[in-house]
């Protein structure tokens, strides 16, 4: 047992200790256990994989506006990358937006650029300021490498789930079934939720100074995210149980977060 646990610890220090990037937009040390090298290639493929399974929109000018928005947001994206001197941060990424026929309100974006907008979300975004808070908070989603870090938590998760197993391996198969669901159940609830829940906030901080230096006023993400709370009915499960902060965290955080955006929008030139 005692071998056992310190190969499993020596393996464990050196993977860990690899695996920390830092990010150029927030300056956090973030979960880095694979390289993006391996998933943009990944991404690139399952996208296209889902456009030929799917309807994707053309030529209607929806889905020019959703291509217009999305160049808008990359450029801003672009200059910000520049300010902070990390344009290398984006050479691999290959950006592209779509428009593809489905009820859903939803929206998405898969690690290197790529994104996907249902049509049952444009009668929500309504305009072109609030296919930006979209937008910005999609991009925004690429831009910190969450795709990247929610693969590396779930590499952790697993980890940790060998532990356990090592842990009760001289126990009764009814004991470390036991083990096995409280663990489970415990890293979803106060692991894996709240690191959801905390990368969605941050798209949305980093988005509406996005959606703002693009020249969209980030006011808009207010009306946005209200109508998105009257769509839903009230159907949304407690904030707690949830990959997404509530509706009205979402409006309350960023009520907070405008005036930053503002404040950035003014260095090009756009005055809300």
């Amino acid at each position: 047992m005692i071998n056992k646990w310190l190969s499993f610890s020596v393996i464990s220090f050196f993977f860990l200790s690899m695996g920390c990037a830092t990010n150029p937009l927030t300056g956090k040390s973030t979960l880095a256990l694979v390289n993006n090298s391996s998933i943009f290639p990944q991404s690139f493929q399952q996208y296209s994989q889902f456009l030929n399974e799917n309807k994707v929109v053309k030529g209607t000018a929806d889905a020019k506006r959703v291509e217009t928005v999305g160049n808008n947001i990359r450029i801003a994206a672009e200059r910000w990358f520049q300010e902070v001197g990390r344009a290398d941060y984006l050479k691999d990424y290959q950006w592209e937006y779509k428009l593809v026929e489905d009820k859903a309100v939803n929206a998405w974006c898969m690690p290197g650029g790529k994104i996907v907008f249902y049509t049952g979300i444009l009668p929500i975004t309504k305009d072109d300021a609030g296919m930006a808070v979209v937008m910005g908070h999609e991009v925004a989603h690429a831009l910190l490498d969450h795709g990247r870090q929610r693969m590396s938590a779930g590499m952790l998760q697993q980890v940790g789930g060998a532990a356990i197993g090592i842990a009760t391996s001289d126990k009764s198969a009814e004991t470390q079934q036991l083990w096995m669901t409280a663990y489970g159940a415990g890293s979803q609830m106060f692991g894996m939720l709240p690191f959801s829940r905390s990368h969605e906030s941050e798209a949305d901080k980093i988005g509406l100074s996005l959606m703002a230096m693009a020249g969209y006023n980030p006011e808009a993400s207010v009306p946005f995210w209200e109508r998105m709370s009257a769509n839903s009915g009230g159907q949304a499960p407690p904030e707690f149980m949830s990959t997404h902060p509530s509706h009205g965290t979402r409006i309350n955080n960023l009520k907070s977060w405008i005036p930053e955006a503002k404040q950035r929008a003014l260095k090009y030139g756009y005055k809300f």
